[in-house]
Parts: structure tokens; sequence; C-alpha cells
């Protein structure tokens, strides 16, 4: 199945021909020192006879697939210099030729190397009821009918039936649809999908090779083999290089009768600005990429890379975080935000369902106490009841939680606001009564805006959403990022067929993706980019670039970084060019022997060579023209972001319960929230403003530097203020309607521009990250 064992023998020994030929040359050079110049040419002519061999090989294997390159001017400069004698420029063309070639094959043995560790924990084997009882069997030897037990996270092998359940599946990395399912018993189950639930039994209908998972592996087999090998910068220079050399070469030798001004041509019009300078900048971008969290498989997917054109996105896991987050509440108005979610996630501890973990999650984000519950009764994938303190708790579903109460208009007013798209309900109920839910949803990730900017200013004129997922999720995501073109609900081949639409009518394309499904695709895409931080491995292995952080931002540094590494390649490229054309027309004209050119020659290759390293380190713009934030500062401010989401909902909540409350009541409660903002919130902004805000700017060098963004803080503060002159005039009289109809605009107005700005400072702040 794996034909790469080949390929990466042959890279290794052209990794060992480098050191063997400029030890060979360092030998010659000690020999002719201590007196010994017979000795000094056999060790140069046995350096350039195994680097011309090697050589000669590779030239007839290329002819042989309909290829030629560069590398025969570097063979006929070598032959050229053994039949005339000039030993010493046939061993320095041989350390230059070997040297590039090591470069480049240093870079892919890296990448390989990286991409194994990644794929190692790919699941092998499956638990299969046997007569004797449960036994670990290979994957491979799993038949039709075949009754196993999948265990709690792991991944479903082979498609089957549900035997007994339920069962709580993960299957957005087949589907695209980051929600949970949940499948009954004889309800059938797809291979690839992960079990996020209580183990199940699964009677097989497909053994593992005929399976769903297996037939996306096929598809991306035959993508990758329908694909056109990446052209390379060096091989398409050669195509105009390699006629201008012979004909000049040939043409000094018929004009002069010397044949030494032919080899001498031949010498200096070795390409070694494009055998070194080209893989030096090339690998010296793929070295910085792995700085940033980004794999990427050799150089020429670095140099396709920098001419990407249209970028597909796959959403779930890709452009969204790929995980149920709280992102909503609707409690009753007497209930307690933070008392609610204690008491709820307190209970969920002891349950295994994601949506569970989720909830957990929000509470322990707000640091509150969990405690442990008692008399615990779960339903998988349905929920939870039992006791915390002296209280009974209900926490799930809609049909388990109501199920369980009297009809109310409270409840049905929650039935209707938890029905939204893409999103998750947990309801909660306290010793009889309902209290409220908690909604959950796959938000977008707090950069994608920002990537999807960045991506465009690197030269993407097109952007293109391509998911799984239901039109209207996909849509709904499409209108808030501002992408050109949304394709929904695709399976895998749908997912070529986009890619092949954008190549024909837009060129370049890259593909990103997380998700078995979207594997065929990335192999079929002219670059394929995997988020490998948590998404599937069939994706990290059809992908050209693997994304090893959760972080999408990185793929804006790479593109940014293939961009610049390419160009300053081909500036290598043109000056070290240029000025071998002009060396090779001065030994045309007999002014050079062929050593000297080889002397000339490597000057020049230094020169170029230093200037490709710069594609290892940013640009000065980049260095001193921009403010940056380290990764730790940037953790540290979500994370209080994060904790101060309890601020928020209680300002949410307050707003709901003014329409009720009493006036002491509502006093009273405008006074515990005042001392939440001006205890926690307000300070948090004015830290913000006065010192991080004041640190971004100068490092940017400009005063103006987040101008709008003070201005919101202002905003901000303004509308606490004009809350607490509202508490004063409430305090004299029972508020009237207008009075809580303004009262509750300025609460929700608060909350609303106060989360708005949470994500504004989230977005700028990941933008100015310093790896």
């Amino acid at each position: 199945m794996d034909d790469r064992g080949p390929g990466l023998a042959k890279r290794a020994a052209r990794y060992m021909l480098f050191p063997t030929v400029a030890a060979l040359l360092l030998a010659g050079a000690v020999l002719v020192l201590v007196g010994r110049p017979e000795l000094s040419t056999l060790a140069w002519l046995a350096g350039t006879l195994l680097a011309l061999l090697a050589l000669l090989l590779e030239i007839a294997l290329r002819l042989g697939r309909g290829e030629f390159g560069l590398d025969l001017i570097a063979a006929l400069a070598m032959a050229g210099a053994l039949l005339l004698g000039e030993h010493l420029a046939g061993i320095i063309i041989a350390v230059m030729f070997t040297g590039g070639e090591a470069l480049e094959d240093f870079a892919q043995r890296r990448a390989q190397r990286e991409l194994t560790a990644l794929l190692a924990h790919a699941p092998r084997t499956a638990a299969k009821y046997l007569d004797s009882g449960i036994a670990e069997v290979p994957i491979g030897t799993l038949e039709t009918g075949d009754r196993i037990l999948v265990r709690h996270g792991e991944v479903v092998p082979a498609d089957g039936d549900v035997a007994r359940g339920p069962a709580v599946l993960d299957e957005s990395a087949l589907t695209g649809e980051a929600m949970p399912v949940r499948r009954t018993t004889g309800e059938p189950v797809m291979s690839g999908a992960v079990n996020s639930g209580d183990p199940f039994d699964l009677k097989l209908s497909a053994s593992a090779d005929r399976s769903t998972y297996a037939g996306i592996i096929r598809l991306v087999r035959a993508a990758q083999q329908s694909k056109a090998p990446m052209a390379r910068m060096a091989d398409r220079f050669a195509l105009a290089f390699l006629p201008l050399t012979l004909a000049l070469a040939g043409g000094a030798w018929v004009l002069s009768g010397d044949p030494d001004r032919a080899l001498a041509v031949l010498v200096v019009a070795t390409p070694c600005p494009l055998i070194l300078a080209v893989p030096v900048a090339i690998i010296s971008g793929v070295s910085r990429c792995a700085s940033k969290g980004v794999l990427v498989k050799g150089g020429g997917a670095l140099e396709t890379l920098a001419r990407v054109r249209t970028v597909l996105f796959d959403k779930t896991g890709t452009v969204t975080a790929g995980s149920a987050r709280l992102v909503d509440l609707k409690l009753r108005p007497d209930a307690d935000p933070a008392q609610v979610l204690q008491l709820a996630a307190s209970l969920d501890q002891v349950s295994q369902h994601v949506i569970a973990e989720a909830l957990v999650a929000a509470a322990r984000e707000r640091r509150l106490d969990l405690v442990t519950p008692t008399s615990v009764k779960e339903v998988p994938g349905a929920g939870v009841e039992g006791r915390i303190d002296d209280r009974s708790v209900v926490v799930g579903g809609w049909d388990f939680v109501t199920g369980r109460l009297p009809g109310s208009d409270f409840q049905t007013e929650l039935g209707r606001w938890i029905r939204r798209a893409g999103a998750a309900s947990v309801l909660v109920a306290v010793d009889g009564a309902l209290l409220g839910a908690f909604l959950f949803a796959d938000e977008v990730r707090p950069e994608a805006g920002t990537v999807l900017r960045r991506l465009r200013g690197a030269g993407a004129n097109r952007i293109v959403l391509a998911t799984g997922d239901r039109a209207d999720l996909a849509e709904s995501v499409a209108a808030f990022l501002g992408v050109d073109r949304v394709a929904a609900e695709l399976k895998p081949d749908d997912k070529i067929r986009v890619v092949e639409e954008e190549r024909r009518e837009h060129g370049p394309v890259m593909m990103v993706g997380d998700g078995v499904n979207d594997a065929p695709a990335l192999a079929a895409a002219d670059i394929g980019v995997a988020m490998g931080a948590r998404g599937a491995a069939a994706s990290s292995e059809a992908a050209d670039v693997v994304i090893l952080l959760d972080r999408l931002d990185r793929l804006a540094s790479a593109m940014s970084i293939a961009r610049r590494s390419r160009g300053i390649a081909l500036e290598s490229v043109y000056a070290g060019m240029g000025l071998s054309i002009v060396a090779m027309f001065v030994a045309a004209l007999g002014y050079l022997q062929p050593v000297e050119g080889a002397i000339l020659q490597e000057v020049i290759d230094v020169a170029v060579i230093l200037n490709a390293l710069r594609a290892l380190g940013p640009s000065i713009r980049d260095r001193f023209g921009h403010a940056h934030m380290p990764g730790k500062e940037l953790s540290g401010l979500e994370a209080e972001h994060r904790e101060l989401m309890d601020v928020l909902e209680a300002i949410n909540a307050s707003a709901e319960r003014s329409r009720h409350l009493p006036g002491p009541a509502l006093r009273q409660e405008l006074e515990a929230l005042d001392r939440m903002l001006n205890g926690r919130l307000l300070p948090h902004e004015m830290k913000d403003d006065r010192e991080i805000y004041e640190e971004i700017r100068k490092k940017a060098g400009d005063d103006n530097a987040l101008a709008g963004m003070s201005r919101t803080h202002m905003e901000i503060i303004r509308m606490v203020r004009s809350l607490e002159m509202m508490r004063a005039m409430l305090a004299q009289t029972e508020p009237s309607d207008t009075e809580r109809y303004e009262l509750q605009r300025l609460l929700h107005g608060l909350a609303a521009v106060t989360r708005l700005h949470f994500a504004q400072e989230e977005e700028i702040y990941r933008s100015l990250e310093s790896a």
C-alpha cells in the first residue's frame, strides 16, 4: 500500500552523497598542501566521478518520465572537466550540485518524520465479541455480521447498526455537522464517526475495507494519482537557460577552436543560483512555517502555496472551532444565572456527553465551585437527574426534562426560544420547577475574519465555503465572514467537483479541512491544508500542508511566508543568473579559465545564498514595523474575557427581570449589578486602555492605533454611568412601564456592546501575536 520506501531510500543516498564529495574536495586540498598533488588529483577525480554517476542515473530516470532540467548543464560541466583534466573545477561543481540536492532532501526527510509521528495515533484494532468473551482483533479481520464493542472516544471501524445502545456519535469528521447525533438500537452508524457517549454494541453491515471510511480513502488515492506533479521553479527556468548555455558554449568552441572556452562557459553557467539559492530560500520558508506550527511537506508544496488564487474552506473544525460552547441562556426571571449554571454543571460532571462536558467547562471558566452529586441516574444521550446538596436537579434535552414537569407558559416560551438552527439546548429543572435553558453552538473562530482578510492580502482573490453541513447553517456562517461562494450539503466526491470547477475558472486552488470527508478534496486540490491538531489522520495524510496547532491564523502566516520565500528565491535567481550570463560571455571571449570561472561562480553563489537566507527570518517591516503580542499574554487576556462572561450573563438576566420585579427588589438587583460592573468590568477595560493599548501604540509607533477601540471603552463607561443615574432615579419612585423599557434597553445594549468589544479585542490580539 505504501510505496514511499524506495523514494525515501533514494533521498537518503543523495543526502549522504554531499558529505562524501565535500570530504574528497577537502582531502585533495590537504594533499596539495602537503606536496602530494598526484593524490589530490585522484581524490578530486573520485569525487567528481561519484557525483557525475549519481547525476547521470537521475537524468536517465527523469528522461524516462519525459522530464529534463538544469542538472544536464551540471553533468556536461563535470564531464567536460574530467575530459580536459580540470579536476579542481569538476569537484567544485560536484560539491555545489550535491549540496543543493542534500538541502532539499533534508527538508523532505524532516517533514516525513514529523508526519509519521502525527499519524501514529490512528486506531488499528477493535473489541470483537467472541464465544469466549471480548478480544482485541485487527480491524482488517472484521467481517459483515461481526458484533463489536465501541468504547468512549473510539473511532467506529466499520459500517454497522446499533445492536445495543443508544449511541451518541461525533460525525463532524464525516458530515461536517458539529453537534453530536444520537442513534438508537437498529439505526445505522457510519465508520469514521467517534463515540462521544457511553460504550455501545455495533453489528457490522460491511467489512472494514468496504465501509464508508475505506471508500473515502480510496477516493483520496484516486485523486492523488490524477493530480499532476508540482512543477518546480528551477525546472521552469531550465527551459530557457539550457538552450542559451549550450549555444554559447558550442559557439565559443567553434569560433575559437579552444575546448577550454566551452568548458569555462559551462562552469560559470552551472546554475548554482538555482541549484543552491532556490532550495535554501524554499527550505528556509519550510523551516519558518514549522516554527509557526505548520508542517509543509517539501519545497514543491511551499512554491504552490505561494501561487494560490482560490481558497476553499470546510466549515466545521476549520472556520468554526469544531466543538460546542455556551453561547446563550434564558432563565426564569427569579433565577440567578451563576447558581443555575453551578447546579447544572455539578450534576453533569458524571456524564460523558460532549454537551455535558461543554456545560462543565463553561462553569469552570466562570470559576464556579462545583460539588459532587448524589443519587445520580443517567439516560445516555438524553439527560441526568440527581441531587446537589438537598436539591433535586434534572439536566438534559427537551423531552427528558419536560416529561418530568407539568406544562407552563414559561415552558412554552422556552420551547420557542431554543429552536435555533445549528444550536443544541440543555434544560435545567430544580425541585420540580423549570428554571431555564442553556444554548450551545459551534462558533466561528475568533480569528476567522482576520485570517480571511490576510489571505486576500497575500494573493487569494476568492474565498469559498465548501461543507457537508446543512445549507442554512453554511449560509449563516458565510454571511458572517463575507465569502465569495457557498457550497453546502456536499459529499466527499462533490467537494472534488468544486475544487475542479474553481481551478478551471480561477486558477490554483487551496483546500483547507480537517475531517475524513475533506481528505479527497485535499488530495485533489493544488495544495491541501489539514487542521492536524484535532483533525482526522486521513486528512493529514492527504494534505500537502498540516497545521499542527488548533489555530487557523497560522494558515495566513504560512501563505505569507511562502510568498516571501518564493520572492526571495526569485530575487536570488534573477541576480545570480544575470551575473552568470555576463560571466558566460566573458568566458566565451577567453578571459576566464575553467578554474577561475568556478571560483567566480562560487563568489556569485555566496552572494545569492546569503540573500536566500533572509527567508529564515521575518522581513525588516515585520520585525520593526508592527506591534507584537507574546502568546502567553494573549492566552491571559482571552482567559480574562472568559472569566467576565458571567458579568454579561448577569446584565442580560437583570434586563429580563427588570420587566417584572417590584421597585425595592429591582433596586437591590441593580445595586448588585453595579458592584459587579464597577468591581470587575470597568477595571478590566481601564487596564486594557491604559496598559495594553498603550504598549501596542508604543510598539507600533502610532499614537492613534486602536483609537476606535478606546472609543468603545468610553461608550461602555458612559453606559455604566447612565445605569447608575437611572438607578438613582428609580430609588425615588416605583418605576413606570416606560422606565422599565428604557432600563431593559440600556442593559441589553451594554451587554451587546461589551460582547462585541471582547470579540474585536481577541481578533486584534490574535493578529498581533508573535510565535
